[in-house]
């Protein structure tokens, strides 16, 4: 353990695990049927729903990449927004209305209407694979900090440690308590990464003697040549890594970003099922958008004061200047880390570590549930009635807790394949944890588009439309590209363009077939 913390870190670790332990206790009480476990029995209120599809889309990439994202560049993230806006209202229109018709526990059993058992099965393993890819990234993000804070380096083994560390205590806490337990873990765990957020924040403001009309003056005019660092909106035609935050990329790949977390990954859309119906599901994901704006903005101000504290001595009259090239026993790290490990305070440096550990719990107890329920709900149970066996209920709530241990093994072992994977590509943070779940989400969308607007597609173009879109974002990673193109050739090529190229392809493909005529929107008009 670091010798950093004092004794009053010592009290906000303790006053954490009492927390977790209270909490634990009082959620984890066994489901009684696999209705429960896995949709909360349709009884969960909105507002929990709302902070709990909010704790899960920020996670520990908001907390670690989100000040990141304020240090280098400026406001525009916050304009992704208006591309979530978009996507919650095409979500609530066209498909949150027939999740709750056909009753599904998972949003690929749709396909299995359109297309056939099969459509459902391929669907329900590429987004096993892509969820993977995701929360693998997350928990990597959440185990190298943890790492750095409580062994004071970066050593393989002790980030592996520590990626055990939070795959268990998630683990743990998620398995016999089902959804519900994790919707209100959710709600607290937000509440700690928050209030470490705003400590920060408090502690930044303190530091810095300039006032805040002074403050607000340089962050709009940094310097000759240098774009203000509170824009909001960027017109800039720029496609490539550092341009995904565009107007541009916010109208288009983000709201397929959007639509494809919102209503085709199980890992939020498990949430919105646990409302009483329909509409209230919808409420919930629209409020969840809502209160993601303040909470995002908080984090990218750290990064901004941060930008001010190490950057601008004219502004910080005593104390550390100058600083500007954050490293770690010879590794860089992001400004925030640097902030943490060096110069916060005592006591708030516990809350943050707690902080960080909030935010990887909230996202990886979400993906343990919503994987568990698609294993269980799309692969093992009908390949228990294709061989003729009948179980109880309770058989698929205990089938859900074993999953949930392959889930949390794999997830482990994803975050420290990231390890390597991130510091090869050199790709900040919060675009890295973006960017990863591009892979599944380009076939999903294009699946999906055909399945409701058309009366194309066939079980054959579904696997193909599935594997075209995961190879065409394959190929536009620069590490890939390198393998079949010139050096002058390579023009990388951000995240949402590679999104809404991909999603084309696949729809393309999914629709060279003549469809079924059961159509999800048969005799309806749209």
């Amino acid at each position: 353990m670091s010798a950093q913390y004092s004794g009053l870190d010592w009290l906000v670790f303790a006053a954490y695990g009492l927390l977790l332990l209270g909490s634990g206790w009082f959620f984890n009480r066994r489901s009684a049927n696999s209705q429960d476990y896995f949709r909360g029995g349709n009884t969960m209120p909105v507002w929990a729903v709302a902070i709990s599809v909010l704790a899960t889309s920020q996670s520990a990439a908001t907390f670690l990449g989100g000040p990141d994202q304020g240090y280098r560049g400026d406001l525009s993230y916050l304009a992704t927004n208006l591309g979530a806006f978009v996507a919650a209202f095409f979500v609530a229109a066209f498909l949150i209305p027939k999740f709750y018709q056909y009753n599904v526990y998972t949003v690929y059993e749709l396909l299995e209407v359109r297309f056939g058992p099969k459509a459902k099965k391929q669907a329900g393993l590429m987004y096993l694979c892509g969820r993977v890819f995701a929360s693998g990234a997350r928990l990597y993000m959440a185990a190298i900090a943890v790492s750095m804070i409580l062994f004071a380096d970066i050593q393989a083994s002790h980030v592996i440690t520590a990626t055990c560390i939070l795959t268990i205590a998630g683990l743990l806490y998620t398995v016999y308590g089902g959804i519900k337990t994790v919707i209100y873990s959710d709600v607290i765990q937000c509440g700690v990464y928050v209030s470490a957020a705003v400590a920060v924040i408090y502690c930044l403001v303190a530091a810095i003697p300039s006032d805040l009309s002074a403050v607000i003056n340089v962050l709009n005019n940094p310097g000759a040549g240098e774009a203000s660092k509170l824009a909001l909106f960027k017109f800039d035609w720029d496609f490539s890594p550092s341009g995904v935050f565009n107007i541009w990329s916010v109208f288009t790949g983000f709201v397929l970003l959007n639509i494809a977390a919102f209503g085709l990954d199980q890992d939020m859309t498990q949430r919105v099922l646990t409302c009483k119906n329909a509409k209230e599901g919808s409420k919930a994901m629209l409020y969840s958008i809502v209160m993601v704006i303040p909470i995002m903005l908080l984090f990218i101000v750290i990064g901004l004061l941060l930008y001010i504290y190490y950057q601008r001595p004219d502004l910080m009259h005593s104390g550390v200047t100058g600083e500007v090239l954050p490293t770690f026993e010879g590794e860089p790290v992001t400004i925030f880390m640097y902030y943490v490990l060096n110069h916060i305070p005592s006591g708030v440096r516990a809350l943050v570590t707690v902080g960080i550990v909030a935010a990887a719990l909230s996202t990886l107890n979400s993906g343990l549930n919503s994987m568990a329920s698609v294993l269980v709900q799309d692969i093992y149970a009908p390949w228990q009635k294709s061989k003729g066996k009948s179980h109880s209920d309770m058989h698929y709530v205990g089938a859900g807790r074993v999953a949930m241990g392959l889930v949390a093994a794999s997830l482990g072992a994803m975050a420290c394949l990231c390890f390597y994977w991130q510091q090869y590509t050199d790709t900040p943070l919060l675009q890295f944890a973006l960017g990863v779940m591009v892979f599944s989400y380009s076939g999903l969308l294009g699946v999906y588009f055909t399945a409701i607007f058309t009366k194309r597609g066939s079980p054959a173009t579904v696997l193909a439309a599935l594997i075209c879109g995961f190879m065409t974002t394959l190929l536009f990673q620069p590490y890939v590209m390198t393998l079949y193109l010139p050096p002058e050739w390579i023009v990388p090529i951000g995240f949402t363009w590679q999104l809404c190229i991909a999603t084309l392809v696949a729809t393309l493909v999914c629709l060279s077939a003549k469809g079924c005529d059961n159509s999800l929107f048969q005799g309806q008009k749209i």
